[in-house]
Order: structure tokens, then C-alpha cells, then sequence
């Protein structure tokens, strides 16, 4: 589905022609073509459209053959064939009167053949051009029956072909759009082959001749290497690829539908303000995944900084990645602007003017029982407009005047106080929003990496007489050749920011580390909590560590611990475990896939679903939520420091191999290996439900995936003699994650189990990972007190001034630190938009409906539905572990299931369901 410039004159055949409305029933819209038993066309059958709506499917008759002869089709004698395209186009959802003007217009010219030019490029070569055979037609179609339907926006014309018999089998569709403006192609089926129904899945817009005078390829559903492509095919295989890279230069326009790659030097807005200038993110000073290009010209103030364009209009990405209206108009784009242009500014209007600390715990209870008042502008009020709607964030009316209301959060739903209790802290390491940091200790005294010359001695003051204290007289040795000794270290990371970070007005944080202790109960339970300030000449020792106590003093200062522990461990989670290892490390790979790998490719196919929205999700955070200025730091304790933090996460911790589950849990020695278990791995903590659920998944994904490359590359050399793979993968090591390509860890790519081990990493992280970390932020985030993001205060001390208000009123101090109401609303109404499962979500091994011809191999689609069979008895079996007693960690009195692996889900926040790919 690719350009490739095309002459226009030739003279179009007439065509007698259908221009038909689809409609049909249903909640949730799907459609497609259908090769129902006596649909062959050999002038018996008859061309069915099937519309499904739910779980129920009904076939409807489209033109029947037979009794009105329209889509008869039949040797015409002369050696000629008469072959008919049904083209299925997908209109613009509107409602204004001059566009369905705009519409009825649109229909006349398709009617008269004056709108839509396709042409059939055969597998076989034409002797006289060396190229593909050829045929041309118009898409012709009538004013439609305008029959009243939430679907009346299918509409579906025809074109006639006078094809010779010695034409061969089509492979590829030349369409150009004649009309001043683009449009949306579904599909074209191709009828009158003895063959049947050829199928080319589009699922593109496809732009104006008067943007570009290229016309757009669409290729059948067949998927071929490049040395097994037809040899009609081969120069528009080459062509497409050729089109869609760009050449790098110049702005990209909307219609475009070009990949490349640039640093991230579009977050600061030097112009606007020198507070808001950041620095590039990428290269060798600060390294980090590249984005997709969009050409932008420099500001004035900074040319390595590149413009910025403001909310709410859109940054450039490639047209085919943009969200689809139903995920426009249902959520993603109008709701996730909404949240950023109307909601945000409103509670900085209602907030600001008293943006202060909560006092009292029942204030933050106020936010699920009562709601904000919230005020609006004039404009608001006069237009009537809404500021938001989501699932676990509620507008509510009342004698004209608008109340924004939060759901209660999954964490405190059942128990309001589990957030307190040191096994539910202990527990969300195993079980929360970001499970991948815990590790085990492997040795002793823990030890910094960072240069002692800058941040002191490297020893941790966590000793052992400490430790041993806490865990009952067991020696330290004994608990770690147990493997009963873990730590979230969270010090390397934050260290050589704190400074930077505490000189920010209303942030004070720290570098922490926390011991936990597995108990023979099968009890996770903290111990230890380091946290430490850079040293300084008046106090070159800046550590300090803190036990549970057992006294009023001691217990409330144990709390802040806990509290300053949280707010690291959710920065790290949201800008280094979400953003970069997900959304920042995936985006390269969808570039490398469409600029390298033709449409044809098996790999291509393979890899679409999992690209779906992941580039405009990303345009959209740059522009509001990673942004200087923007609401991760707004919200979050590095501030405006946040992607440098993410940058050196990346410099000193992003590794491809390691991102394979497996492979990262024998890393944090969370598992050993084990040559008899599924994954070649064994749990340390069987009641790990993210790594248990993981590896369920995993092994399913990773089935698949080596099946899928066993059909394809079951020749000898047949990966390494894959010159389009061999790009794909090179331009991912050297150009996408250009500042970590001379790393001797890259994998190989020689042999079809390298090939399968990267395609399972790639599928895995968009989909499973991303899902086990994202969609649990409401859940668990929505609670500030459980998982603070920010915190103002350091815990004072005896010597502190305000030590005395901390004995008078502990609970004061522990609110205080935390988040203001303006700062605690906005990053809980980000992380309601981030939790949220839209209605037409795509889940793994679920097929969208628009693209149930993805593929014409019926043995692929078997390994498929295999696949799909797996996914759902995994479901069965994480539902019976939420149920088994003995699983402390997804069980018992107060105990939210772990269901973030769950495959499916329906819309909203739910806490489960995995979407194929990185879309929110």
C-alpha cells in the first residue's frame, strides 16, 4: 500500500456501475467481504457483502448475479475476460450540512467514472513495457440510496475490466484518487478469476492527485519474500519502499506517508520562554531512540531545537498512523485533547488561586465522594461545552454548576487502608503497576556504580547488624544464599539529578533503596530504607536509614519512607519502565518495519497489528506530556529534568537482549534457569503474579511467532538471503537506536531462531509489557497517598525547625509533602486517559474485522487461530489463580486480583485486557 507515479491518460472503459450504502446492525461497528459458499463467480454465484454486529453475523445479498446480471461475469469470447473490482471506501463521519453536499457531489463524480482510477498490475510480465501487464478502469457508481444508518458511512462502488485471458492472476491495485481531496479505501475484491475472490486489503487513505500526483499501490493478501515475489510485481515491490523513506528533507504535510528518523529536539519551546528550553535528547551526550521525522524548522532562539506546534493542532505523523475517528471521537485523540487543551487549564483556573496541600485525609476521600467544583470560562458557558468524560473521571451537574468527580481506585476499593500495611507496599513490587524493578540481592554490601570522587563512598549504610536485626537473627550470608533478600535500588539512577531536582521550587527528593525479606510464610515484607542526598562539604555523610519502628515518632517518619520510595519508583516507572522501554524503544521499530519491509513481506504482516496508533500516541505525549513545561513534569519529581533522567536510563540500562522476559528476570535474578520449564526459566517467587502471568503469555507469543517464521523460512540460509530483513534489521541496530549501535549484546540475525527470539522481544514489549505497566496507573496511582509522584518535603529531622510541627502533627507533615490538590488532580486525570481501553481496541490474538483478509494462507491462519485458542486458555488460568488462597499476592481479604495479563477487556478502565499494541 505504497506510491508509485502513474500516467492518467489512458482512456477509461466504461463500466456499468453499483454505488450501494452498507448498513447493518450491532453495538460496535465490522465489517467485511465474505466468500460464502457459492460466491465463486462463474456465473452462478453471487457477490455478498457481510456485515457483523457483536457476535452475530448476517449475510446480506448484494447484486445477484444471476437475476440481474450487474456482476455477471464471463468470458466475453476473443480471448477477453469481463472482471469486476468492488471497492469498499470508508466516508468521513459528519454532520455538517455542507459536507454532506460535499458527499452527494463526491458520489456524482464517482458515478460518472470521473473520480477514482484503478488499474490491474498482473504477476506476469508484459514482454513490450518489462513490467507488470496492465488494465485500466474508472470506479463508477451512482447517487446511493441514502438509507438512514449509524453505518451509512460504507459505501461501496464498481468497476468493469475487459481483461485478456492470457492476463495472468493480479497482485497488485494502481488507485489514484482523481477527486480534491482524500479518501479512506477499506478493500478491493477482485472478481471473474477462476481462481475466486482476490483479495487486497487496504485499510488506507489514500490521498489527492492534487497533493501528490503519485498514485498508491494496494498489493494482494499474499505474502511473498522478496526472492519469491512474481515477476510482474517486483519493480512496484522496490518503488514502494523507495516512496515511502523520503529523502529527509523538507516538512512533512499531512497527506504524507513518509518514515524517517530525528532526535527528540521538539520538547523545549526556547522562544517562548528560556525556562522552557530543554535539551536534545539523542546522541552521544544524552542518548536515547530516535522519533519520527517531521521536518519542522528550527526556533529562533536555538537552531539545534526544532519548532514546536501547540495543542491543538496536530504533529505530523505518517497518515496512515493516525488514530481512526471511532478512537477520535471515542476517546484517544478528542478525549486526551480535551484532557490537555479544557480540563487541565480548568483546574489550574480552579485550583490555582488556593493550590494547597491536602490537610486532612477525608479531602482526598472528598475527590471520589464529592468532587471539584469546577469554573468555567464565558466561552465554556455560552457553547455548553464539556471538559471531559471518562471512565473513572466524571462530569456532574448540578443547579448549573459542573463538579468533576474521580472513581475510587482499584487499591483502595475493597480495603481503604491496605496502602498503609508494609506486605501491600512489599506486595505492588510483585504485583502493581511497575513489578520490573524489584531484584534480588545478590551480594554484600550493596554498592554504588556512580564515581566516588563525585558522590562519595560507594558502600550503602545499610549494614548487616541492621538487616539481621530485622529478619529475626537469620545472618545476612544465609538470607541471601536463601534468596530471601531483594531490593528496589532506585540510588544510581536518581543520584546525579538530586541536586538539580531539590533546587526546583515545592520538590525535595531523594536517592533511595529499600531491602525487603521474603518470609518462609511466602510474605514479602520491607526491612530498610536508604535514602541519601548528594554529599556536601559540610556533610560528606548525607545517608540515611530507616526501619518500621515501634513507636508513634518512628512509625509516622517510616510512612515518609515508604512515601519518598513510592515517588521515586513512580517516576521511574513512568519515565523510564512506560515511555522509554515501551513507547521510545517500540517507535523505531514501526519506522525500520514500513521503510525496509514491503508490505508483502510475511514479517511486515506479522508485525501490523502490533504498530497500530503507537505513532500518534506518541506525537500526542510529546506535545503535552514529556514536553518542558508539560505534565509528566509538572507532575513528577525530576521536573523538568525528567527525560534526562530517561536518557541516562537508557545510556546505562537499555539493553534489546534484556528486554525479552526471560532474559530480564534472569538478570534481576528473579528466576534461574531451568531447561525443563516452558520458558527455560523457574520462578524464585512462584507468587510473582506479573512474571508468572508474563511467562504464560510470553510462551504463547513465542509459539506463535516460531511457528509463523518456521512456514515462511523453512529453506536453508533463507533468513541470512533475506535482503529486505537484513535492512530491517540493521537500520533498527544503526539508525533507530543509533547511540547504542557498536553494543556487542544486538542478537544476531542468521538463523530463523534469531529471527524468532527478535520478533517475540518486539511482540512482547509492545503488547504484553506495555499493557502489564499501563493500564494499572488509575488503579493503583489514582490513590496519591499509595503511589505520590511527587514529594515537596525531606523528612525533617530533630535539628529541623519544623521538627516540632511534625511531633504536633505528623499527619499534617506526611499531606504537606505530598502533592498539592492542583498537582494530585492533574496526574490523576492523566493516568484515567492513560488506563483507558478504548472501544475499538485491538487485543492479542484478535483480528480486527476490517482486516479478516490479512492474509491468504490457510495454514497461517490455522497457526493462528491456534494461538488465539492459547490466549484464551491462559485467561482461564490466571482467573483460577486470582482464586487460588495459597497466592498471598492475588488473594485474600482486601486483595485486588492480578489481572493487568488478562487478554481481553472491554472499554474503559478495567484493569486488564492486552491490546496488540502500544495505543494509549
Amino acid at each position: 500500500m505504497y506510491a508509485v507515479k502513474q500516467s492518467t491518460t489512458a482512456s477509461l472503459k466504461s463500466a456499468a456501475a453499483v454505488g450501494r450504502r452498507v448498513t447493518g446492525p450491532g453495538n460496535y461497528f465490522r465489517f467485511r467481504k465474505a466468500h460464502v459458499p457459492g460466491s465463486r463467480v462463474n456465473g452462478q454465484g453471487s457477490v455478498r457483502a457481510a456485515i457483523s454486529g457483536g457476535d452475530k453475523v448476517t449475510v446480506t445479498a448484494a447484486t445477484q448475479l444471476q437475476s440481474k446480471g450487474v456482476d455477471k461475469l464471463s468470458s466475453s469470447g476473443g480471448g477477453e475476460i469481463q472482471v469486476k473490482a468492488v471497492v469498499t471506501i470508508r466516508k468521513k463521519m459528519k454532520e455538517k450540512i455542507t459536507e454532506k453536499i460535499e458527499d452527494q457531489w463526491e458520489f456524482f463524480i464517482n458515478g460518472i467514472g470521473q473520480g477514482i482510477l484503478i488499474q490491474l498490475v498482473s504477476e506476469q510480465v508484459d514482454p513490450v513495457t518489462n513490467s507488470g501487464k496492465r488494465v485500466q478502469s474508472a470506479v463508477r457508481g451512482w447517487l446511493p440510496k441514502l438509507v438512514p444508518s449509524e453505518y451509512a458511512h460504507i459505501v461501496e462502488y464498481s468497476a468493469d475490466f475487459t481483461v485478456p485471458s492470457d492476463f495472468g492472476c493480479p497482485g497488485a491495485i494502481l488507485v489514484t484518487n482523481l477527486q480534491g481531496k482524500e479518501f479512506y479505501l477499506l478493500e478491493i475484491v477482485i472478481h471473474g478469476f477462476d481462481t475466486g475472490p482476490i483479495f487486497f486489503p487496504a485499510n488506507t487513505w489514500i490521498h489527492s492527485r492534487k497533493d501528490n500526483p503519485e498514485s498508491r499501490i494496494v498489493f494482494k493478501n499474499q505474502a511473498y519474500l522478496p526472492g519469491q515475489t512474481p515477476p510482474g510485481l517486483k519493480d512496484l515491490r522496490r518503488e514502494d519502499l523507495l516512496s515511502i523513506r523520503g529523502d529527509g528533507k523538507g516538512r512533512r504535510k499531512e497527506h504524507d506517508r513518509i518514515y524517517d528518523y530525528d532526535v527528540y529536539n521538539d520538547l523545549g519551546n526556547p522562544d517562548k520562554s528560556k525556562d522552557l528550553a530543554r535539551p536534545v535528547i539523542g546522541g552521544e551526550e544524552r542518548p536515547y531512540p530516535r522519533r519520527c521525522r517531521t521536518g519542522r524548522p528550527p526556533t529562533k532562539t536555538d537552531h539545534l531545537t526544532e519548532s514546536r506546534i501547540e495543542k491543538p493542532h496536530p504533529v505530523y505523523v505518517p497518515r496512515d498512523e493516525a488514530f481512526e475517528e471511532i478512537k477520535q471521537n471515542t476517546f484517544s485523540t478528542g478525549r486526551l485533547k480535551a484532557l490537555l487543551h479544557n480540563l487541565i487549564p480548568s483546574l489550574a483556573a480552579t485550583l490555582s488561586s488556593t493550590d494547597n496541600p491536602f490537610e486532612r485525609f477525608s479531602d482526598i476521600d472528598d475527590l471520589y465522594v464529592d468532587g471539584i467544583l469546577m469554573r468555567e470560562k464565558d466561552e465554556e458557558k455560552k457553547e455548553g461545552k464539556k471538559l471531559f468524560l471518562g471512565s473513572m473521571v466524571k462530569e456532574v451537574f448540578s443547579v448549573g454548576e459542573r463538579w468533576l468527580k474521580y472513581e475510587i481506585p482499584a487499591v483502595i476499593k475493597m480495603d481503604r487502608f491496605a496502602w498503609l500495611r508494609d506486605n501491600e507496599f512489599a506486595r505492588q513490587t510483585l504485583a502493581g503497576v511497575n513489578p520490573v524493578n524489584i531484584e534480588i540481592l545478590k551480594e554484600f554490601p550493596i554498592l554504588s556504580k556512580l564515581d566516588p570522587a563525585v558522590y562519595g563512598p560507594p558502600e550503602s549504610a545499610i549494614t548487616k547488624e541492621l538487616l539481621e536485626q530485622e529478619i529475626n537473627g537469620m545472618s545476612v550470608d544465609k538470607a541471601i544464599e536463601e534468596k530471601r533478600l531483594f531490593i528496589l535500588d532506585h540510588h544510581d539512577t536518581y543520584m546525579p539529578f538530586i541536586e538539580r531536582m531539590n533546587a526546583l521550587p515545592g520538590r525535595k527528593a531523594y536517592a533511595s533503596r529499600t531491602v525487603f525479606f521474603y518470609t518462609p510464610a511466602g510474605i514479602m515484607r520491607p526491612i530498610a530504607i536508604e535514602l541519601s542526598l548528594p554529599p556536601t562539604a559540610s556533610s560528606p555523610q548525607t545517608k540515611r536509614v530507616y526501619t518500621h519502628g515501634h513507636h508513634a515518632t518512628t512509625h509516622w517518619i517510616w510512612k515518609l519512607a515508604k512515601a519518598h520510595v513510592c515517588s521515586n519508583d513512580a517516576g521511574i516507572h513512568q519515565l523510564v519502565n512506560h515511555w522509554l522501554r515501551t513507547h521510545a524503544s517500540v517507535e523505531p521499530y514501526i519506522i525500520a518495519t514500513h521503510r525496509q519491509l514491503s508490505s508483502m513481506h510475511p514479517i511486515y504482516k506479522l508485525l501490523h497489528p502490533h504498530m497500530r496508533y503507537t505513532f500518534e500516541i506518541n506525537a500526542l505525549a510529546r506535545q503535552g506530556l514529556i514536553n518542558g513545561g508539560g505534565i509528566i513534569e509538572a507532575s513528577f519529581s525530576p521536573g523538568k529534568y525528567a527525560m534526562e533522567v530517561s536518557s541516562a536510563a537508557y545510556k546505562d540500562m537499555w539493553r534489546f537482549d534484556m528486554e525479552a522476559l526471560p532474559a530480564d528476570l534472569l538478570r534481576r535474578g528473579m528466576a534461574v534457569e531451568d531447561p525443563s520449564a516452558p520458558c527455560g526459566v523457574k520462578l524464585v517467587i512462584e507468587d510473582y503474579p506479573y512474571a508468572a502471568d508474563g511467562l504464560l503469555v510470553w510462551s504463547a507469543i513465542k509459539e506463535w511467532v516460531e511457528s509463523y517464521v518456521e512456514h515462511y523460512y523453512s529453506e536453508p540460509n533463507s533468513v541470512t538471503s533475506d535482503i529486505e530483513l537484513q535492512e530491517w534489521w540493521s537500520e533498527i541496530r544503526n539508525k533507530g537506536h543509533e547511540d547504542k549501535r557498536n553494543e556487542p549484546w544486538w542478537p544476531k540475525l542468521n538463523t530463523k531462531e534469531d529471527l524468532s527470539g527478535i520478533l517475540t522481544t518486539i511482540i512482547w514489549v509492545a503488547s504484553g509489557q506495555h499493557a502489564a505497566i499501563n493500564f494499572g496507573q488509575y488503579p493503583f496511582g489514582g490513590y496519591v497517598p499509595n503511589r505520590p509522584a511527587i514529594m515537596r518535603k525531606l523528612i525533617p529531622q530533630e535539628d529541623d525547625p519544623d521538627y516540632e510541627k511534625f511531633i504536633c502533627n505528623p499527619q499534617q507533615t506526611f499531606l504537606s509533602s505530598l502533592a498539592t490538590k492542583l498537582q494530585a488532580t492533574k496526574i490523576m486525570a492523566v493516568q484515567d486517559t492513560l488506563s483507558t481501553h478504548s472501544p475499538d481496541e485491538e487485543y492479542l490474538g484478535q483480528v480486527n474485522p476490517l482486516e479478516s483478509h490479512w492474509i491468504n494462507d490457510n495454514e497461517v491462519m490455522k497457526l493462528f487461530n491456534r494461538f488465539s485458542d492459547r490466549l484464551k486458555e491462559i485467561e482461564h488460568t490466571i482467573n483460577l489463580r486470582n482464586k487460588d488462597s495459597r497466592l498471598k499476592n492475588r488473594s485474600g481479604a482486601g486483595i485486588p486480583p492480578y489481572e493487568l495479563l488478562l487478554p481481553t477487556s472491554g472499554p474503559g478502565v478495567t484493569g486488564r485486557g492486552i491490546p496488540n499494541s502500544i495505543s494509549i
